[in-house]
């Protein structure tokens, strides 16, 4: 674990918000996964290869992102499935398309697992006393069907999606009805994620926040303006770094 500024590490912090995927569990392998269940059916049905069901899912989920920017709809796996038939010439789709989204997400949480050590971390967390808050992009559903299938649901006070306040992160709507439904007694949040941008600026811009990248494969630790007070791989140094702030 690197601390970056140690001076935002002098005591407990009052509330901690966390960003959900990538910061819980790796989320390329789940996502790879779900893809490929997808596929797999598709191509049965419609006799297409691998290669253009790619280009086609990739080009629907371009055209529904440029749409609808950084919106939680941007998000919708429902939505990249209804444009995919479209681009296939078959038109919406209602049946097959709800069929494709839940064929991807039953693969995704199959394949979905929580990083070592989070869930200890989280008991510390609470056995601290400490309120804990989900600040994350995407759907309410989904989101909530995540936290309830990873059975950690009762971890958090609350859940934020970017749903709620029409804006994904950096926007501040989301740590700031964080802030809002949380009412911490002080200032003193830390903001544990593991996008540069979304969680490490977007969180210190929004609410002043202390944050803390969760560094995995596939992701850069964030520099310049974007670089966090503190960046860790494994959950366990952040339960060392927790537990040694209780015991002050």
């Amino acid at each position: 674990m690197k601390i970056h500024a140690l001076e935002r590490f002098q005591g407990l912090p009052d509330a901690i918000f966390f960003d959900m995927d990538n910061t819980f569990y790796p989320y390329e392998p789940a996502h790879k996964a779900a893809l490929a269940a997808v596929q797999g059916k598709i191509s049965a049905m419609f006799s297409i290869s691998t290669g253009q069901f790619d280009n086609l899912f990739e080009e629907a989920r371009r055209e529904v992102k440029g749409r609808l920017n950084s919106t939680a709809s941007s998000h919708s796996r429902l939505l990249y499935m209804q444009r995919l038939f479209e681009l296939l010439g078959l038109g919406s789709q209602p049946m097959y398309s709800l069929d494709m989204e839940q064929t991807y997400w039953r693969a995704f949480l199959t394949h979905a697992v929580l990083f070592d050590g989070l869930r200890e971390f989280l008991d510390d967390a609470r056995l601290l006393g400490i309120p804990m808050v989900v600040v994350t992009d995407l759907t309410a559903q989904i989101q909530f069907r995540k936290l309830i299938y990873f059975n950690l649901d009762s971890f958090f006070q609350y859940v934020i999606t970017s749903e709620e306040v029409s804006s994904d992160k950096p926007h501040p709507s989301p740590f700031l009805l964080a802030l809002e439904k949380c009412q911490p007694p002080k200032d003193n949040i830390w903001m544990i994620g593991d996008s540069p941008v979304n969680d490490i600026l977007g969180a210190r811009k929004a609410i002043g926040a202390t944050t803390l990248q969760k560094i995995h494969p596939g992701i850069q630790p964030g520099s310049g303006d974007c670089s966090p007070d503190a960046a860790f791989s494994q959950f366990a140094d952040l339960r060392k770094l927790l537990l040694s702030l209780g015991r002050q």
